[in-house]
């Protein structure tokens, strides 16, 4: 396994796998050939612009388009009552609350007025296209206009009046659960009429009473009580579409930047009621996801929408500041977690209770996310007995979904806060806890006690290999010292994460493969390339199989009409999931050239074997035929056996046994001027496990930038919300992202711990960066503050959080 890059051409077939093989995507995106959503042109196109709510709680008594519609070149202009009037229902689907999670008084069971649809199985809340009678969150999307040219949509949405009747607003998570609130308070009206108290859910994991008891033998308790801060996924492509509706034969073509087209494909089906048959997504290049574009908007629907009420291509191009307001946030939590742990420093349980906002409207992802990460927060240790309650409060801010990592960069947060906490408290170096309580090699497959299902890990194989690559004893020495020449505090921490990714047992994922009569290679797979080199990765993969050139394998995603099924990217599962199920497609069509070869070679096909691009007679190795020569014939029936179909393709759909558990270890040393609360990151080594990998440059790629978002979400990203409910960071002014000088060149290494749940062996790798890197810089920050009274920071780590906490540190 090497990471020194080489062309696919100096790649032999059989020894792809695990070459660092160049990427073919990057000289299409180098030279200026890529081609986004925005770069889609077609004649007569309209331009869809969409007015966002100036208030964060508001009902709306009015709203007039008159003026707008009127305005030169534009075409259109809709509101909530246009879209019902035409025959949608107006809504997408948000979350489903299941009946015993919810915290409502009244079980009465009627629909609210609210777009929640009550019964006695629970809670199945919609989110309008448009604001129907009321608005939660500042930017929800009001009405929308189209016209001829893009900038004149947006000049007319400034003629749009809303009547709005304003209502308190709360952001924050204490006092949106407060029992203060309520659907009939003089304080704070209730953001949905099933939550009064706007705790949307309850739900609880572990075994509460083996927990309690655990407590009660503990010669130690060590709580924490940290914060996941509220980031906002920032790609440097911003959310949109283009649509094109033709009449004659109801046809809908939607191209998208998005990660899921079979997923929009979905959700336009119903939100639209045209047959998916009738409905092609297509993808062009994208300019980022990282989860935030799993799910389709107002926008990618309402330009379906308007191209086929206006028998016109319609595009929507968001503005940076629409996704700031209106695309899905992330991560917000606050945490109170405990540890019990005897009198060795072993932990025997954990308990805790996380309190996550929801955001305005509960999405599938919101609910979900802070479940995964309760179900996490074992980590990566052998923990007896565990019970955490999670509840969701709505917010009137912007929905809370998945961003890089979705629940376990959140979950690896606390539980590695806690792990240094618990040394600190025994007053024994943080990688002495660490290694005393992993999970042991010999214990995999392991079952956590919050019910999380491992597959295989060598923890402290991966550690020791950061140890050594930081010469941990000396920076400890060094560090010791806690100081600089410069007057600066130095403080070293660690991260030891496990994840779970990469698909699940019950998830599926399409492969296809066509060999054409010249012997290329089409794969077609439902995943869908948002940067990651799937078009390298599925190549050097098929090429191992059928002992051909990468370069005779052309790979294809993100087009609904020529891949039926499939189940995007996210969740680090395009490799687990694809990458298998193209190995498995490659088998096949092996299997059936075998067959072709037999016949051509006048032996039984159990007789031949397969190596280099070559089908041989055993024992007779002058005795073959290759595969391009089988491929020829597969079109030609006269060459093939009685009763066997022409052609040479095959598709499959791949089941994983389970999930797979990445893991690893991230340290980082960290120098702090204690005059102005600077952090500066002068070390960051890493150490990964993500099994084998295909193509071990592209896996540093993703490694490497999971931990560039990871610092920014540990030094300087949060969105924040004032009093009002306005978002004060909704630019890139007031919204800090690192810069590349901010990120230290990144020292990285690996481990190498096969999954037994896929052939392949692999683990999901794409959000194993962000899930390792913001413990590791938070320890190193509070390790070099301990001297200065400082034992307790929180994301993000700006100068003045961190001058604060140095100066009530010294009071």
């Amino acid at each position: 396994m090497s990471r020194e890059t080489v062309a696919a051409d100096e790649a032999r077939p059989g020894e792809m796998v695990g070459t660092s093989v160049q990427r073919r995507e990057d000289r299409r995106l180098l030279t200026g050939d890529a081609r986004y959503t925005d770069d889609i042109q077609h004649p007569r196109t309209g331009y869809l612009a969409l007015l966002g709510s100036q208030y964060a709680h508001a009902r709306i008594e009015s709203i007039d388009t008159g003026a707008a519609s009127a305005a030169d070149e534009v075409v259109a202009a809709y509101t909530y009552d246009d879209l019902v009037e035409a025959g949608l229902d107006g809504t997408m689907p948000a979350a489903e609350l299941d009946a015993e999670d919810l915290t409502r008084d009244d079980e009465d069971g009627d629909d609210g007025e609210d777009g929640a649809d009550e019964s006695d199985d629970g809670v199945s809340v919609a989110r309008p296209l448009l604001a129907d009678d009321r608005v939660r969150y500042q930017g929800q999307p009001v009405a929308a206009v189209v016209a001829t040219e893009r900038y004149a949509a947006f000049d007319a949405l400034d003629r749009i009046d809303v009547d709005y009747e304003r209502l308190d607003s709360v952001t924050d998570l204490t006092d949106a659960a407060s029992e203060d609130v309520a659907d009939d308070s003089d304080a704070v009206e209730a953001i949905h009429e099933f939550a009064p108290n706007n705790v949307a859910f309850e739900w609880d994991t572990g075994d509460r009473e083996a927990t309690e008891e655990a407590f009660d033998r503990a010669a130690h308790t060590v709580s924490l009580d940290p914060s996941n801060n509220r980031v906002i996924p920032t790609a440097l492509e911003p959310r949109a579409a283009v649509a094109q509706y033709q009449p004659s034969d109801e046809q809908l073509v939607v191209e998208l930047s998005s990660q899921n087209p079979h997923a929009v494909q979905e959700r336009l089906s119903d939100a639209l009621e045209l047959p998916r048959h009738r409905i092609t997504v297509r993808v062009p290049d994208v300019g980022g996801g990282f989860g935030a574009k799993l799910q389709p908007y107002s926008g990618h629907i309402l330009a379906a929408h308007c191209a086929m009420d206006l028998d016109r291509p319609v595009k929507w191009q968001a503005r940076r500041t629409d996704d700031f307001l209106s695309m899905v946030h992330a991560r917000r939590q606050d945490t109170e977690i405990e540890a019990a742990l005897d009198d060795e420093g072993r932990i025997l349980g954990l308990r805790g209770v996380i309190t996550a906002d929801l955001g305005g409207y509960p999405t599938a992802g919101g609910v979900g996310i802070p479940r995964g990460t309760a179900g996490m927060l074992c980590g990566a240790y052998d923990v007896d007995a565990g019970h955490v309650t999670v509840r969701g409060v709505l917010t009137n801010t912007a929905p809370i979904s998945a961003y890089r990592g979705a629940g376990r960069p959140e979950a690896a947060y606390i539980i590695e806060r806690l792990a240094n906490a618990c040394a600190r408290e025994l007053d024994i170096d943080p990688a002495a806890f660490r290694r005393r309580n992993f999970i042991d090699p010999d214990d995999f497959p392991a079952e956590t006690a919050l019910g999380m299902e491992y597959d295989s890990g060598d923890y402290e194989g991966a550690l020791d290999r950061a140890l050594e690559m930081v010469d941990y004893d000396d920076v400890r020495e060094g560090d010791a010292s806690n100081s600089t020449a410069d007057g600066r505090v130095r403080g070293v921490g660690l991260s030891s994460y496990v994840e779970i990714c990469g698909g699940w047992s019950g998830d599926i994922e399409s492969g296809s493969l066509r060999v054409n009569a010249d012997g290329q290679v089409v794969v077609a797979t439902g995943t869908q390339d948002t940067g990651q080199g799937h078009a390298t990765t599925y190549a050097q993969v098929a090429s191992d199989e059928l002992g051909i050139p990468a370069s005779d394998v052309e790979v294809v995603e993100g087009d609904t009409d020529k891949v039926t099924e499939g189940g995007g990217t996210a969740g680090s599962r395009s490799l687990p999931m694809a990458g298998n199920a193209v190995r498995r497609a490659s088998e096949k069509i092996v299997e059936k050239g075998e067959a072709i070869a037999a016949h051509q070679l006048e032996a039984a096909p159990e007789d031949l074997e397969f190596d280099e691009g070559e089908f041989r007679v055993r024992g007779a190795p002058e005795r073959g035929v290759s595969f391009r020569a089988v491929a020829e014939a597969a079109y030609n029936p006269g060459s093939l056996p009685d009763e066997m179909e022409p052609g040479l393709e095959a598709s499959t759909y791949f089941e994983p046994e389970g999930s797979t558990a990445p893991f690893g270890t991230h340290v980082a040393v960290v120098a702090v001027d204690p005059e102005t609360g600077d952090v500066e990151i002068e070390r960051f080594v890493a150490v990964d496990d993500v099994g084998p990998q295909v193509n071990p440059k592209l896996v540093e790629g993703q490694i490497v930038g999971g931990i560039a978002q990871g610092i920014g979400q540990a030094l300087y990203e949060e969105g924040v919300y004032d009093e009002s409910g306005n978002l004060a960071t909704a630019s890139l002014q007031d919204y800090a992202l690192p810069k590349a000088f901010d990120v230290p060149d990144i020292e990285w290494d690996s481990t190498v711990t096969p999954s037994p749940n896929n052939p392949l062996g692999v683990k999901g790798v794409g959000e194993a960066g962000t899930i390792g890197s913001m413990a590791a810089v938070v320890n190193a920050a509070v390790d070099a503050l301990e001297p200065l009274g400082v034992d307790d920071l929180d994301m993000p780590l700006t100068n003045e959080r961190v001058w604060t906490a140095i100066e009530e540190g010294q009071d």
